[in-house]
């Protein structure tokens, strides 16, 4: 009997602690914000696919979790709101979901698999780009130059604060970000290109650990065709969705 009551105990306490967790899913661009484009398919729709997966994952293994996203249809939300929601929530983990591609457009690219980034300073050249194109959607909001108080997207320049900021939750989410990497390797069996530091808007704005994820580059017809799929899109989420589960239990 009291064994029985130990377990029913336990059970109690893993529920009311998952209840009171709340994961952030935030599915890049969006609406009128397309985001990168192939031959045949746009990063808002694999993005938005990816990130569905991945929260359906997470309430049907975990139904004590909350589990919000930025978006839940082709809608453009600014990155600013983006933060907003994830604060509002008091989100203990923020996951932004993106598509990767090169200046070479749909022209084409030998460059492929998975990254995951966290906020810092770029250290390299590819590093910049990738934020500068993720950060260029803010362009599309109305007074976006009074709401990020000048900062310029496309300014190297405009960086140069988040060299200058000490980012508290740093290490989780390099730890996260790390665990995702690994995922997409064993899992999904795709390149891992690694983790890595870059100034994003969106991470900076957030109140807890987060990491902005590049599902692979769009403009690489072997990869375009693996994203655009149901299958590649739901061994993607499932690998993000393994190292949540990881991440998760070590908390």
């Amino acid at each position: 009997m009291k064994r029985i009551l130990m377990i029913v105990i336990a059970l109690f306490l893993c529920c009311v602690y998952a209840m009171a967790y709340t994961v952030v899913i935030d599915p890049g661009h969006g609406g009128r914000d397309v985001g990168a484009v192939g031959r045949v398919s746009r990063e808002k729709d694999i993005n938005l696919k990816v990130a569905l997966a991945l929260g359906r994952l997470i309430k049907k293994n975990y139904p004590g979790i909350k589990v919000v996203y930025t978006r839940s249809k082709d809608a453009f939300v600014g990155l600013d709101r983006r933060a907003a929601i994830a604060n509002k929530a008091k989100a203990d983990l923020f996951i932004s979901i993106h598509t990767n591609s090169t200046a070479a457009g749909r022209k084409g690219t030998t460059a492929q698999g998975t990254e995951t980034y966290t906020l810092g300073m770029h250290r390299a050249a590819d590093n910049l780009a990738v934020a500068k194109r993720e950060n260029s959607v803010i362009t599309l909001e109305t007074d976006y130059k009074k709401t990020y108080e000048g900062f310029d997207p496309s300014s190297s320049e405009s960086y140069i604060i988040f060299e200058l900021m000490q980012d508290q939750y740093m290490a989780s989410s390099v730890d996260f970000a790390r665990m995702v990497q690994r995922q997409f390797a064993v899992t999904a069996k795709r390149v891992n290109k690694g983790v890595h530091q870059a100034g994003f808007l969106v991470l900076r704005e957030v109140s807890m650990p987060s990491v902005l994820i590049e599902l692979g580059f769009i403009n690489n017809r072997k990869e375009e065709k693996y994203l655009a799929s149901e299958w590649g899109q739901k061994q993607l989420a499932k690998s993000i969705y393994n190292a949540f589960e990881a991440y998760y239990r070590k908390k």
